[in-house]
């Protein structure tokens, strides 16, 4: 089984402990630490093993290798196509076809995501478990965000907390919009009388959504959003709330007879790779049933 091994080179700003170069400019958590040196992994400075406390210099090699990872015994890996938008050492992005949860449910134990991911991993001898950056409703088609490793989950975790992975999403919606673009900023809260629904509520969490109409086909628009919050059903509770709800999406008030599912795809990321170092921005094409209704849309 591959267990992840990440190396730097020390440069002029970062020397001095090994435990505040790893700490401070590589965000490695005191925990990870802790695992590294009780769980397997290891410390190497120019290939020779290292505790936290040795010097390090400009031009020293750091190498680091990651435990191996449990496997959930909660989750029992499914074989199944992945359509794989990006994937490297540290990040494998998903397309995820509408009517696949995520993660299993109480509702839906088998068939999610998270599933054929782990048969991947086993076929690729992979020794993670799952970890997903993002999550998207069942119902809900597009890009999936994975992290490989611990590690690489923390990292995105930061920048999904500070707002710096943008997602954009499209949306069937129904009716015509009066304006091109604009932002809906309207508190959400739990319906009281349901489970499952969410509302509009002064006593709910803040919600901002962000909306440029692309295309309007007869009675309805193809919207592109962007979330400055990630509330449960935002879009969907959102849309509904300024009259234009999703179209198939029945819980919230829109028709079902143009599309068996709620008509929202997460059509674009953009984020910094934090081991490469570098902006990356990835989409997914709309899925067959977007693309009847509302044809081609450009990234």
């Amino acid at each position: 089984m591959t267990t992840f091994l990440i190396k730097w080179t020390v440069k002029e700003h970062e020397t001095g402990l090994l435990r505040e170069f790893l700490r401070t400019h590589k965000k490695i958590s005191k925990s990870a630490l802790v695992d590294i040196k009780f769980a397997g992994g290891e410390l190497l400075v120019n290939g020779e093993l290292s505790t936290v406390r040795k010097a390090v210099l400009p031009g020293d090699e750091i190498s680091v290798r990651f435990p191996p990872e449990e496997i959930s015994s909660s989750m029992t890996p499914l074989p199944m196509k992945l359509d794989i938008i990006f994937e490297d050492n540290h990040l494998l992005i998903v397309n995820k076809p509408a009517g696949m949860p995520t993660i299993p449910s109480r509702y839906q134990t088998n068939g999610s995501l998270a599933q054929g991911v782990l048969f991947y991993y086993e076929e690729n001898e992979i020794q993670s478990t799952f970890h997903a950056i993002n999550r998207l409703d069942k119902d809900t088609s597009g890009l999936v965000m994975i992290a490989k490793h611990r590690f690489a989950h923390s990292l995105f975790s930061m920048q999904q907390r500070s707002k710096e992975i943008k997602r954009t999403y499209l949306a069937g919606l129904r009716g015509k919009f009066n304006e091109e673009k604009g932002t809906v900023s309207a508190h959400i809260a739990r319906n009281p009388e349901s489970m499952i629904e969410r509302m509009v509520s002064d006593h709910g969490q803040v919600a901002v959504t962000h909306f440029q109409v692309l295309k309007e086909l007869g009675d309805n628009s193809l919207v592109a959003l962007q979330l400055e919050t990630g509330r449960t059903h935002q879009i969907r509770v959102h849309m509904s709330h300024i009259g234009h709800p999703l179209l198939g999406d029945d819980l919230y008030g829109g028709p079902v007879d143009l599309i068996g599912r709620q008509a929202l795809h997460s059509w674009k990321v953009s984020f910094y790779h934090p081991f490469e170092e570098k902006e990356m921005q990835l989409n997914a094409p709309l899925p067959e049933d977007l693309n009847r209704l509302f044809g081609q849309v450009e990234a």
